[in-house]
């Protein structure tokens, strides 16, 4: 594959669309930053910088021990070619492993534990490793894995605001950390978390300038909004996962207890407070919602002010939906296409939002199609 002459360049959304859904093959899985299995968030996955945007793309999952798309050893200054069927598509790198991951605070406790780099530059931390539904099967969601990398040693159950604030800190300083994304699993109560968010925020912002993105369902209360902004929080998400009720009560029973409706009430109240963008949600496509019924839910979300970061759906071993198709690159192409339009209409641009998983961008082709709806290009 050394001739130049074999380059076949993609469109970069394209690209990021195919391996989303493909995965990789990797010849030297060592390459970059350490990959994650199990536990909340994108797991499974590695980071790959193409054409200046970081991406996750899953390299631990069923459909990417057979894919296409295979990225070869990195060379001494990190760069790799990735190619399809023997033809080369072009050239990928890996962000390094971050420097914090080699501290551990006084206890002994490694920073790794605390958090993680996500993409290139986001730190991300679960709160709670713990959830109230995901013990039980009849209110577990059917994709989610918060409990393995728990059960591994992978991390600690629960992250103290000083055990974040000290991470945080040395993340920005050792390996130029722009936003920090944290979520949590559902504790009993009707903050649903909010509370712990934003003792979290408050401690992290005290030790250093750092946006942050809280996560969290639907507090029962719509004053949380206002009380985990004053503590620190820069941005909001609230994750629908799907967006019809019988796909929800299906895939996620317990979530599905609040409503989509409650879910909209709570966008309402929260979008005053953070402002227009930065309030978020997270759509899985590929759980049985069609593109139309999505498309119909962003065209709401948009109208409000809501960001929809809609992400294809990626299995994880070891949960009931392990076994469960990933959607089409066609099938996420007809949703992110008109979707970035929609957004750009409404003044939704990921560049714009502060803090969190839009603004990472990298679970999504989303953010490469808004620079094509904006006339930036991208590139081949």
């Amino acid at each position: 594959m050394d001739p130049a002459s074999e380059l076949r360049p993609m469109p970069t959304e394209r690209l990021i669309n195919e391996l989303q859904s493909y995965g990789v093959r990797l010849v030297d899985p060592r390459a970059g930053a350490d990959s994650r299995r199990g536990g909340a968030g994108p797991s499974d996955h590695k980071a790959i910088t193409i054409d200046g945007m970081t991406v996750m793309v899953p390299v631990h999952t069923a459909p990417a021990f057979e894919s296409p798309y295979l990225v070869e050893k990195p060379d001494a200054y990190g760069r790799s070619r990735i190619s399809r069927d023997g033809l080369v598509l072009g050239e990928v790198s890996f962000p390094l492993q971050p420097k914090f991951y080699g501290l551990s605070t006084a206890e002994g406790v490694p920073y790794s534990k605390i958090a993680v780099l996500h993409g290139r530059d986001v730190l991300a931390t679960t709160v709670l490793q713990t959830c109230i539904r995901y013990q039980s099967r009849t209110k577990t969601c059917q994709f989610c894995a918060i409990g393995q990398s728990l059960a591994a040693g992978r991390t600690i159950a629960h992250k103290t605001p000083a055990q974040l604030a000290e991470v945080a800190k040395a993340a920005v300083e050792l390996d130029g950390v722009r936003h920090m994304v944290m979520t949590t699993g559902t504790p009993p109560g009707k903050d649903r978390g909010a509370k712990i968010l934003a003792e979290s925020a408050a401690a992290v912002k005290a030790a250093v300038d750092l946006p942050i993105q809280v996560q969290c369902e639907p507090p029962d209360d719509d004053a949380w909004f206002a009380r985990m902004a004053e503590a620190g929080a820069d941005a909001l998400g609230m994750h629908l996962e799907a967006v019809t009720e019988p796909v929800r009560a299906r895939i996620m029973p317990g979530k599905a207890q609040v409503s989509v409706a409650r879910y909209f009430e709570a966008f309402e109240a929260a979008v005053p407070v953070f402002g227009r963008g930065q309030v978020s949600t997270y759509i899985l496509a590929g759980l049985g919602d069609t593109r139309e019924e999505i498309l119909d839910v962003c065209d709401r979300l948009t109208r409000i002010g809501v960001y929809p970061f809609v992400v294809p759906f990626v299995p994880i071993s070891g949960t009931p939906l392990e076994s469960h198709p990933t959607p089409s690159p066609a099938f996420m192409n007809a949703i992110l296409g008109p979707l970035s339009g929609m957004m750009i209409a409404r003044g939704l641009k990921a560049i714009d939002v502060k803090a969190g998983c839009a603004k990472c961008g990298a679970c999504s082709a989303l953010s490469t199609y808004e620079r094509q709806a904006l006339g930036q290009g991208g590139c081949s």
